[in-house]
Order: structure tokens, then sequence, then C-alpha cells
């Protein structure tokens, strides 16, 4: 049990963790290295190397809230059950549907939104629907990373409790 455990806290912190570095010091740091140097186009790159960056991470959040699916599936088998295991398998199972669908749907729409816009968002008026379409689902993908941050602070916070 306590290899299951760990495994499953070991994904929590590796997933919840990388999301908060990412959102808190790496998109950041991106973005104001690449203006300060005054890179041409420095917008377009630093939403291209992010977006490289965050591509990558979801194949790793994916693995991470499979591992923990698995392992909290398990100690329910193999028992004793967790204390409020079917809210943590469904916080789990929300954590990874929202990091899904924003890997695969929501980034394919920022990435096509992108393409056709050819050059930064925040380059067109604020009024051009293109800007607001695009600042619509930058909006959403943030969101959307909410859910595995807050669902994986709520089992860190039950996985210490117990």
């Amino acid at each position: 049990m306590l290899a299951l455990r760990y495994a499953g806290v070991l994904a929590l912190t590796v997933w919840v963790g990388g999301l908060l570095v990412l959102g808190a010091i790496g998109a950041p740091a991106i973005f104001d290295v690449l203006a300060a140097r005054h890179v041409l186009d420095d917008r377009v790159l630093g939403g291209a190397v992010f977006g490289e960056i965050l591509r990558r991470f979801h194949l790793l959040s994916y693995g991470c809230g499979i591992v923990l699916l698995a392992a909290l599936l398990a100690r329910g088998v193999l028992g004793p059950r967790p204390r409020k295991f079917a809210i943590r398998l469904t916080t789990a199972f929300v954590m990874l549907a929202a990091t899904a669908y924003s890997g695969l749907i929501v980034s394919g729409q920022i990435r096509r939104a992108q393409e056709a816009i050819g050059a930064a968002p925040s380059s067109l008026p604020e009024s051009d629907p293109r800007r607001v379409a695009f600042g619509r689902l930058h909006a959403t993908a943030t969101g959307l990373q909410l859910v595995p941050i807050l669902g994986g602070l709520i089992l860190l916070f039950r996985e210490l409790k117990d």
C-alpha cells in the first residue's frame, strides 16, 4: 500500500508542481527575456516556445493522471480504501479530463488561431474578432489548468491528513 500511495503522491506532486512552475516562472521568463533582448516578433516566438513546452508537459500530465488514477483504484480494490475514496477518484478523473481537454482540444484551437492571425494576437486592435477569440481561448486554457492545480492541492491535503 505504501508503494501505491507513494506513486500517487509523486505523480500528483510532479503534475501540480509542474503547472505552478510553468505558469508562475516559465511563461513569464520566456516572454520577459525575449522582450528584453528585442527579439523580432518576440510575442510570436515566446508563444511558440511556451506552446511546445506546454505540449510536452501535457504528455507528462496525462501520465501523471493515469498513475494517480491507477494508484487510487488499486488502493480501493486492495484495501483499505482511502477516506472519501469516491471523492478522491472523481477529483483525479476531473483533473485528468480538464488536462486532456486543454491539451487535445483547446491547444489545437489556440495553435490554429495563431496561424490564422500570422502575428502576435496582441498586435491586433483590441476590438479585432481574432484577438477577442484568441483571448477567450487563452482564458479557457488558463482556467482549465486551474482545475488540476486546485484538485491536486485538495488531494495532497487529504493525503497528508490521512
